[in-house]
């Protein structure tokens, strides 16, 4: 059933009984009643269905073994798709039996696509109204795919454009038949139901519908047709009816006689009432109009509340229409309006602080209603008229009074002091002359600061602001220019440093540009001479920060680095310590040997002298100075260095260093190996005299592959030129923007000289030649073999001059023809001799070495040995592979023979080096040292775990640094040996390594146990969390101050009070005494509890707690707010010193007072802005909640509430209850 709002059902209509059960009921089994339809049986999960398919619809007829045909995939299949499980089985008459079990959805799924795939299909067409279509497939589709489900067929019906009504359904005979049977009844279930639309006045709609729509209701009960009446919000005049066609038609008559029956004997007046008084007219909801229809008979016709029309038309009998108008009139008088005049500025205080001043009129008359408009001068009183009147006198009694004693006044102040005046400054003047200061917001764009209050307060802080404007107006704007990297270094970690120089000088605005505008202007903005300190005190900052940002780049050979850094770090720290620098080598796969030191000037040039001097000790470096005149600097450097780079590669790569441009310093460094660094100097010396007497430049252009040629050999073609002519020439570097450029520096007539032959030079170069010469067979293969590297050089050594040996055999087998410029086939011809000559004059030498020890001889890659074959011109031989010895340690020790080693040696043994003799003696020896030895090296068993380190990095840093092998015996042997095994000089250097790194280890360990010295004090457990610190920081400062650690106890442990101070003995003590200082000051704090309204924690808390951090950090103090849920919301616990914790608690409630006003106004001002509330009554009486009549609780006797341990009250399912008489709660159910 459908309740209106203002009909209050009985008991039985909102809650019916359950229905008794006749003899007849139980046993049809058949439920009635209002509960009837809606109790369901309880269904099993899963279910079983059989069906049959006969012999003539089986769509695979197997001739084999039943079970292992086309049928038996099939239902596999079916299975794992739906889920369910299927059984076959054959009948007598060969048709089969099929058993699906599962869930319902799946048991449906699996038999559709069985009759699908396993029944032959038929098809059959069934013709229904197009209109009927729709109630076929449902909403969404539903019922068309359940009975597909059920029928296990297809169902095709046409689409929505096409004129067809056939509806074709697929599937087996069985099926089709079913669905048909189902279509057909859908469409009968619609042919019985009908639809009319009645269009009748509106006018009239109230009568056919009752007052609260109790006609139209009890007419739909009573013929069971549904009505439908548009609502009165809605102009339409048509009535809808649908349902079965004998209860529309009965429906369809009642009203129409209704209709007519209203139509003949009702008339119309019209009165006119003011538009303010129609909604008391019309009522909540409507429920006025409604009272009026029932208690009269009469319509009320409204006019639409957006028309000015104030007419109301009154509709009905004419004996009923004059109770009805007397009616009207007494409900729109008995609401009326008034309005009261009053300053916007003097709302908040009619209100009063809390809503006070009006909540005592509100108290006195609660079915007034006072409206306050925001931003105009009227106030809205609307209520009984009487009270009205009353509530407007008590309004200009307090207007009156408000008017006397407060005043207000505005003043103009430029915005952009508003964000300065804003905080202490206003706060200060509220609290001093109680008056309300309101500053315009940004967004507004205005000027206008308006003051209100005590008129003496208000002038007072009118002056007061304006003599804050005046200072603020004399206020100095000094900009200062910082380069916008140092802009993050002076304002430090999350703005620590920037915050002290702001606490220095409180007054002065520090602003920094935003980083994406890339701006240098820092700006300060404050009194005269407190900008003039603080511009002063940042100056000399800078100064500080650029005068650590000097930077010198120091050239050490590549092979120092690793010295530079030192083990473990160790040089590279010490250095940076002491000299107070940061200095960056290049990584290691960088070709850069430049090591960059950062810092102040002196340090840096310190720093770079301890660099040197290590450099100095490792090798044979000299340094020494030349005086050139610095005008000519920029000529000796040459362009983009190429003059200076050519001076250092030919003399050993020696560096070069001048000094900066703007120095003015004559002087030029030179350093590197002794006899390179004498012969750099004369260069550069003749070169300055040159450029002195005169300098002269000129470029020319040749292929690069022809520069390796025309340098030569080590230089020598070059060297001739510049012997002959005087001229420098210089080739570009390899990465050159412009490979083909050569530049000639020198005397002009010197210059012009040196171009000449070199364009010679390249012009027979270009002149490409073929030739031919005589090589033995034999001597072929040294010159094809590896890939044809000899060949490879020699085109890269002559100017690409093209070198063709012969493939086959023969009468020309000899000859090898040569392709190229003259000068360079005829060099290659001279450097072929040569080599041929120095085949015919090699020798071979064997070396015997024992055949553990080669690996170690080729070295990673095979780079040892071919670096020896490099050097010393020869080819060595290693020989193939044999089986080991059965000593193979006897013959050899250290890789010299031992006594009994003189018999014939193996023939894996021996290498073979061929060569020049004297060269072959030499790589002969080179072999010999490269044997490795193996050396004992006593080392405590304690010391081995620290030499091996950490997952053995130690001993494989080690390895690497010394390029040996170092063993450490098994821990279950504890021998006091460590065995280096490596060439000689490597194993020295590795020994001298290791007793270094035992002497570190011995220090440590006397350094631990001097470490290890501890001490306890007893702390109560209540001072720890304050020890500790927030984020540990006052502990760990401690640690970090004196340089120990400090153990609090754990969980559980016994002694809870006792911290384990551990350290250098004198560090303990000190740590222990700054501990026992915290503690005193600790035990001097107190904690006392003040109560904060809730509503102001999170405005004295701040953004992200960033205000109660700096009252704490002011304060000295510790303050601590109720987490949500607490049961005293309102307790603040402030701890810290005596007189610092009043000082905090006054603050926090003069910050509470501030809060609250702000608070309590925006609560009072929104409370008091919201339109009359439309949900309540005209008298103010709250909603009464769900109410019924006739309930049990109110009928006599009623107040004894159910036995619930009674069995007849509360009977059980299933048992058989003695009948008892009806009582109010209702029949007794079993």
């Amino acid at each position: 059933f459908t309740f209106d709002e203002a009909y209050i059902p009985t008991y039985l209509e909102a809650f019916p009984p359950l229905p008794e059960k006749t003899a007849a009921e139980a046993k049809a089994g058949e439920p009635s009643g209002a509960w009837g339809s809606k109790i369901k049986p309880i269904k099993a999960s899963v279910i079983t269905q059989v069906f049959h398919v006969p012999l003539e619809e089986r769509r695979y007829r197997d001739n084999g073994q039943f079970g292992e045909g086309e049928e038996a995939k099939v239902c596999l299949d079916i299975m794992q798709r739906t889920g369910a499980h299927i059984e076959l089985s054959l009948a007598k008459d060969q048709g089969l039996s099929i058993m699906v079990t599962g869930k319902l959805d799946s048991v449906m799924k699996a038999r559709k696509e069985i009759v699908a795939r396993l029944q032959t299909q038929a098809s059959a067409t069934v013709a229904i109204p197009k209109e009927h279509h729709r109630f076929v497939i449902g909403k969404n589709g539903e019922k068309l795919q359940e009975l597909e489900l059920r029928t296990a067929t297809k169902i095709a019906i046409p689409r929505h454009d096409d004129p067809s009504t056939s509806i074709r359904i697929t599937g087996t005979k069985e099926g089709i038949e079913k669905a048909r049977h189902e279509v057909l009844l859908i469409h009968a279930e619609q042919d019985k139901r009908a639809v009319e639309r009645l269009c009748l006045e509106k006018a009239f709609h109230p009568f056919i519908a009752g007052a609260h729509n109790r006609l139209v209701q009890e007419l739909s009960q009573e013929t069971g047709a549904r009505i439908s009446i548009p609502p009165p919000s809605v102009p339409k005049d048509e009535i809808v009816i649908t349902g079965e066609k004998e209860a529309v038609a009965m429906a369809l008559g009642r009203i129409r006689a209704l209709y007519d029956d209203k139509k003949r004997k009702t008339t119309t007046i019209s009165v006119e009432v003011k538009k303010s008084q129609h909604k008391y007219i019309v009522g909540p909801k409507g429920t006025t109009l409604q009272e009026i229809l029932e208690a009269t008979g009469v319509s009320l016709e409204m006019p639409p509340l957006d028309s000015p029309s104030e007419t109301i038309i009154l509709r009905g009998e004419p004996d009923h229409l004059g109770p009805a108008l007397t009616q009207v009139y007494a409900t729109a008088k008995s609401v009326t309006v008034v309005e009261v005049t009053a300053p916007a500025w003097l709302h908040h205080y009619i209100i009063g602080k809390k809503g006070q001043n009006i909540g005592r009129i509100t108290q006195q008359l609660p079915r007034v209603h006072i409206e306050f408009t925001d931003g105009e001068e009227r106030i809205s009183l609307e209520g009984p008229t009487e009270e009205v009147e009353q509530a407007q006198t008590q309004m200009l009694e307090i207007i009156q009074d408000l008017l006397v004693r407060m005043d207000y006044t505005e003043v103009v102040i430029e915005q952009r002091f508003h964000r300065h005046l804003i905080g202490k400054n206003v706060n200060r003047i509220k609290e001093q002359y109680k008056v309300s200061v309101r500053i315009p917001q940004d967004c507004e764009h205005s000027g206008l600061v308006r003051i209100e209050g005590d008129p003496q307060g208000v002038q007072k802080a009118r002056r007061e602001l304006l003599e804050m404007v005046q200072r603020m107006e004399n206020e100095r704007t000094k900009e200062l220019t910082v380069e916008q990297r140092y802009h993050r270094t002076i304002i430090g970690q999350k703005g620590e440093k920037i915050r002290e120089v702001r606490d220095k000088f409180p007054e002065v605005v520090i602003n920094f540009p935003d980083p994406a505008a890339k701006s240098d202007v820092v700006q300060l903005r404050g009194p005269k001479n407190e900008v003039e300190k603080c511009g002063k005190f940042l100056q000399r900052l800078i100064a500080e920060l650029i005068e650590n940002s000097f930077s010198l780049s120091v050239p050490i050979f590549k092979q120092f680095h690793k010295n530079i850094i030192g083990k473990g770090g160790a040089n590279i720290k010490k250095i940076r310590e002491e000299t107070n620098t940061k200095i960056d080598l290049p990584t290691e796969n960088s070709n850069s040997e430049m090591i960059v030191i950062t810092g102040r000037k002196n340090h840096c040039e310190a720093a770079r002298e301890r660099v040197l001097a290590i450099q100095r000790e490792l090798a044979n470096i000299k340094e020494t100075e030349v005086a050139i005149p610095s005008r000519l600097h920029n000529s000796l450097i040459g362009s983009r260095g190429c003059l200076v780079r050519s001076v250092m590669e030919e003399c050993g790569g020696v560096h070069i260093h001048f000094p900066p441009e703007a120095s003015g310093s004559d002087q030029v460094t030179i350093r590197g190996p002794a006899g390179q660094v004498e012969r750099a100097r004369r260069q550069l010396l003749q070169l300055a005299q040159e450029k002195q007497v005169n300098s002269f430049t000129a470029e020319m252009q040749a292929p690069s592959e022809y520069h390796r040629f025309l340098i030569g050999r080590g230089g020598a073609n070059i060297r001739r030129v510049r012997d002959r002519t005087g001229a420098r020439v210089i080739f570009p570097a390899p990465h050159d923007g412009e490979p083909e450029r050569i530049t000639i520096v020198g005397r002009e007539e010197a210059v012009r000289l040196a171009q000449k032959e070199l364009e010679a030079l390249v012009k027979n170069l270009d002149d490409v030649v073929e030739d031919s010469m005589a090589v033995e067979p034999r001597h072929h293969r040294h010159f094809v073999c590896r890939r044809g590297q000899v060949l490879r050089e020699l085109a890269e050594e002559y100017g690409g001059v093209a070198v063709s040996f012969p493939r086959t055999g023969g009468a020309a087998s000899r000859r090898v023809t040569l392709k190229g410029g003259r000068d360079c086939v005829d060099a290659a011809k001279r450097r072929i001799q040569e080599i041929i000559e120095d085949l015919e004059s090699q020798v071979s030498v064997e070396v015997v070495i024992q055949q553990q020890f080669h690996r170690a001889l080729v070295g990673p890659k095979g780079s040892r040995l071919q670096q020896l074959t490099k050097e010393h011109q020869v080819q060595v031989q290693l020989p193939e592979r044999g089986p080991p010895g059965p000593d193979p340690q006897a013959p050899q020790e250290n890789g010299e023979a031992g006594p009994h080693a003189e018999a014939a040696p193996r023939k894996c043994d021996i290498i073979t080096v061929s060569g020049r003799p004297e060269k072959c003696e030499l790589a002969k020896a080179a072999l010999l040292a490269l044997v490795p030895v193996t050396e004992d090296v006593e080392v405590s068993y304690e010391l081995h775990r620290y030499i091996i380190g950490q997952k053995g990095s130690g001993i494989r840093k080690m390895m690497e640094e010394y390029e040996v092998n170092i063993w450490v015996p098994p821990p279950e042997q504890q021998w006091d040996v460590v065995r280096v095994t490596g060439q000689l000089t490597n194993v020295g250097r590795a020994r001298e390594g290791l007793l270094q790194r035992v002497r570190e280890l011995q220090a440590e360990q006397e350094d631990r146990a001097l470490r290890s010295f501890k001490a306890t004090m007893s702390v109560e457990p209540r001072f720890h969390p304050k020890i500790i610190g927030r984020k540990g920081a006052v502990i760990s400062q401690i640690r970090k101050d004196h340089d120990v650690s400090i153990q609090f106890p754990e969980k559980g442990d016994e002694h809870q009070d006792v911290l384990v101070i551990s350290g250098y003995e004198a560090n303990v003590a000190g740590a222990r005494g700054a501990l026992e200082r915290l503690v005193a000051e600790l035990r001097e704090m107190v904690s006392q509890d003040v109560r904060l309204d809730p509503r102001t924690h999170a405005r004295i808390i701040g953004a992200r707690g960033k205000a109660i951090r700096k009252l704490m950090e002011e304060f000295k103090v510790d303050i601590k707010f109720p987490p949500p849920g607490s049961e005293e919301p309102d307790r603040v616990a402030v701890t810290g010193l005596p007189e610092a914790v009043d000082n905090a608690i006054h603050h926090l409630l003069t910050l509470e007072e501030e809060h609250m006003l702000s608070v309590t106004e925006t609560e009072t001002l929104a409370a008091y802005m919201k339109p009359p509330s439309r949900g309540e009554d005209s008298n103010g009486a709250p909603a009464k909640g769900y109410v019924v009549r006739d309930a049990p609780w109110n009928a006599p006797g009623g107040d004894r509430a159910p036995d619930m341990s009674s069995a007849e009250d509360f009977p059980t399912f299933g048992a058989s209850v003695a009948p008892k008489q009806s009582s109010a709660w209702g029949p007794k159910k079993v």
